[in-house]
């Protein structure tokens, strides 16, 4: 898979990063091309061998297709489970390495799921905040949508995958979309319509001949791009 310069990609464990040039090197008087990343978490650079994109799991950021995907997955409500945690952390740990965002999706559904019903090791732990900051970084960068929303949106999937089916019930793609509404609400936004101007106040004079000003409505910011 070949990356050109400003591509952004995704690096195993630690997020989306930017290719920032392609460089070439001599390792034991072998010349080998070398992609420089930098992670956009924390600016840290990484430079990832052409020949070993494969083997380390490099890929391209997902599609908004995937996004969706994504979403139904944390609301399947089958996970998989082990008799023991050394078990699971070694499997979950061979997910997290793959680079594919479905193995970290069910890693972050497992141990979301594991989490309500026991506590959860200290490794176990970091790996379910890594996890989901993992997702939750790569679906507001394709979504173009702000952390803490992808967040709301997550937990109400997990949320959904821990509850009884009812038939009847209102879809996840329904839900996740009245919240996105709701957000834009709340930020003054709406799709395509300008937010309306806030009501300036106006002076009425009384048969007295005091000024009286009539009540305003004030609009309050609550949620944050």
């Amino acid at each position: 898979m070949a990356f050109q310069i400003g591509d952004k990609v995704v690096y195993p464990n630690h997020g989306i990063g930017v290719v920032e040039d392609i460089q070439s090197d001599k390792i034991e008087e072998i010349a080998e091309d070398f992609y420089k990343l930098r992670i956009l978490a924390n600016s840290t650079i990484v430079k990832v061998p052409v020949v070993n994109v494969e083997g380390v799991g490099l890929r391209r950021v997902i599609s908004n297709k995937d996004v969706e995907r994504i979403f139904d997955l944390l609301e399947n409500r089958k996970i998989e489970t082990h008799s023991n945690w050394k078990g699971r952390y070694k499997d979950n740990s061979d997910k997290m390495r793959t680079g594919s965002i479905y193995d970290v999706a069910g890693v972050l559904k497992d141990l979301s799921f594991l989490s309500k019903k026991k506590s959860l090791s200290f490794r176990e732990k970091r790996m379910l905040d890594r996890a989901r900051f993992l997702i939750v970084s790569e679906v507001a960068e394709v979504a173009e949508e702000p952390h803490d929303l992808v967040e709301q949106k997550i937990d109400i999937a997990l949320s959904r995958g821990m509850e009884t089916k009812k038939k009847g019930r209102t879809s996840l793609k329904t839900l996740l979309k009245k919240t996105t509404l709701a957000a834009m609400a709340e930020n003054g936004r709406s799709e395509g319509v300008a937010p309306k101007p806030r009501a300036r106040a106006t002076t009425r004079v009384d048969a007295g001949g005091r000024g009286r000003k009539k009540p305003i409505s004030i609009s309050i910011n609550r949620y944050c791009c």
